[in-house]
């Protein structure tokens, strides 16, 4: 972690488990994978959900998205407690969290793999817990001492929390938080790290995202890598960068992939305050590690919370950046999914057990349309360079990915009319950003046809983007017109979203003559109003609930202007 977070951390007593990066790499050591093995490459973290509900998302919409890998949190015995972060103090190397037993994670490993979905799991091994009592499957426990586990002698010598990142030793040697900071170096304790991922293994796991690496040295990891019955099993490396740190991302690429912060910060720092034009070049030559050696995100447990990356809270930047990143041939892709929060030590619903997307506050971020489509898209274009790029000079940009893909992202906050060039055969395609492929070759969304020069014409929406690809057909070529209200908001049984404004249309701001939208694609709820071109409007979303009160969403009126061509699609976050 960074020595911001550290403080953030250290200041709300939060116990989390999180590292940073390191220097020179190592010479010797395992092979490590250049990359999640296998044609998908699109992980979805499920953060802190039950093994049960993952082994059920897997089956019904990671698998047919075409996700390659599933993160679920660390599985072992850990501290009690209701905050996520009890999930990073470990006390034994039992299956015994809150998030199911030994049972319910093989199941879910089985059921996952069925599906075509292979599991990383988030292992704690630098530390163990900052305290004592009994853990979430009954072990007993004291700081230092975790009777038939480890003992005084197996820890570091330096008992204070670590003050000084530009110190390697006070880094790796004394106490993330607190936390009783295990002897890696140690023969004995490596033997029973290895055991606990060898364990996992057994059960079918596929990879480890490795939390707080940074704190462990690069030779200390490539030691338990070579206890593993399988040395070549994926790794993930938490090694968060830190301008003139001692311990640097470089250290960990011997190993396994390292996951590349300085990407989500950027992405954040760009979509936010500066132009997505800047993008052209994203990746390498921005200093990053090679893409085959990164692990990339928009954002993740840690990070959502603390600030330094955009989250869902972010609206349509947030969305559009997951599309970018989707679409950008650079390093391995995380997908965070997780659950709203106002607490940031709030612990899951319901202890994790979903009972259906958004619904309790889980977000399903790997579900939304905008963003488990570009999956699909990804999958078929690996191994594609970027061709036909395109900026406005500003936050309108568009990219191919060979002949294979399409993608054109508009960050602005007026809509964009422009006939792109791609390197797309001629033909229809369905735009996965505003419907779903069906397995007859049609869409039930928009659809565009490129000719045979390789170019098609659309109309996209503030804060709205259009991603195309081979095998991703459609039947209608020409997008529906109106003005379509596309707003992500989140209800409970009974609730609906209404939009209204300053048109007749619209309801002339009146509750009762708001214009109703639909949930088919929740938590998108979506209507089309038919209003005459060059008409500058307000608006405003608002939520009716079943006893006729009404909420109205926050902020000021909304503003919009419908193009030339009459068709103009909004797409916006409940506020």
């Amino acid at each position: 972690m960074d020595r911001r977070l550290t403080r953030i951390l250290a200041a709300t007593t939060l116990a989390l488990g999180i590292g940073g990066f390191g220097i020179a790499q190592i010479a010797t050591g395992p092979s490590a994978y250049a990359a999640p093995p296998g044609a998908k490459d699109v992980t979805a973290v499920m953060f802190e959900w039950s093994f049960a509900s993952v082994a059920r998302e897997c089956t019904s919409t990671l698998g047919p998205l075409g996700y390659g890998y599933v993160q679920v949190s660390p599985p072992q015995e850990h501290i009690q407690g209701s905050q996520w972060w009890t999930s990073y103090q470990p006390v034994s190397y039992r299956i015994a969290g809150r998030l199911g037993d030994r049972t319910a994670f093989a199941n879910m490993v089985t059921t996952c793999h069925a599906a075509g979905v292979k599991v990383i799991a988030d292992t704690v091994i630098n530390h163990m817990s900052a305290g004592s009592g009994t853990g979430t499957g009954g072990s007993s426990y004291s700081k230092y001492n975790y009777p038939g586990v480890y003992s005084d002698a197996d820890f570091h010598t330096c008992r204070t929390a670590i003050s000084d990142y530009t110190n390697r030793g006070n880094v790796q040697d004394c106490e993330l938080v607190n936390l009783s900071d295990l002897n890696t170096g140690s023969d004995y304790v490596r033997g029973k790290i290895a055991g606990y991922l060898n364990d996992l293994a057994s059960l079918g796991v596929d990879g480890f995202r490795i939390d707080a690496a940074k704190h462990i040295s690069a030779a200390d990891l490539a030691g338990i890598k070579s206890k593993l019955s399988n040395t070549g099993a994926y790794w993930k490396q938490e090694v968060i960068f830190g301008s003139g740190e001692a311990v640097q991302p470089t250290e960990y690429t011997g190993t396994g992939d390292v996951q590349e912060f300085r990407f989500a910060r950027d992405l954040k720092r760009v979509f936010l305050n500066e132009n997505l034009a800047y993008l052209s070049n994203f990746g390498t030559a921005w200093g990053y590690l090679p893409s085959s050696q990164a692990a990339v995100f928009v954002d993740n447990h840690d990070t959502e919370r603390g600030g330094d990356t955009l989250n869902y809270k972010n609206g349509s930047a947030y969305t559009l950046a997951q599309v970018f990143t989707l679409a950008w041939p650079y390093g391995a892709p995380d997908v965070n999914s997780g659950y709203e929060f106002t607490d940031h030590d709030a612990g899951p619903p319901g202890n994790g057990t979903v009972s259906a997307c958004y619904a309790d506050g889980w977000k399903c971020q790997h579900a939304w349309r905008q963003i488990g489509n570009m999956v699909g898209f990804r999958n078929t274009v690996a191994g594609t360079a970027v061709t036909n790029w395109w900026s406005n000079g500003a936050d309108q940009i568009a990219f191919g990915r060979g002949s294979k893909g399409y993608v054109a992202i508009n960050h602005e906050g007026s809509s964009l009319t422009r006939t792109f060039q791609t390197s797309l055969p001629a033909g229809t395609y369905c735009d996965v950003q505003h419907g779903d492929p069906t397995a007859s070759g049609g869409c039930t969304g928009t659809s565009y046809t490129v000719n045979a020069s390789g170019q098609f014409t659309a109309t996209i929406g503030a804060g709205d983007a259009v991603a195309i690809y081979v095998g991703a057909s459609g039947g209608t070529t020409t997008p529906v017109t109106g003005t379509g209200f596309n707003v992500t908001a989140t209800t409970t049984l009974g609730q609906n979203i209404f939009v209204t404004g300053n048109q007749a249309a619209l309801g002339n701001w009146a509750p009762a003559s708001a214009v109703a939208l639909s949930s088919a694609t929740y938590p998108v709820w979506k209507g089309t109003v038919s209003l005459p071109a060059g008409t500058v409007f307000e608006y405003k979303y608002l939520r009716k609930n079943s006893d006729g009160t009404v909420t109205w969403e926050s902020g000021a009126n909304r503003t919009a202007t419908v193009p030339a061509g009459g068709q103009l699609t909004l797409t916006d976050t409940w506020r």
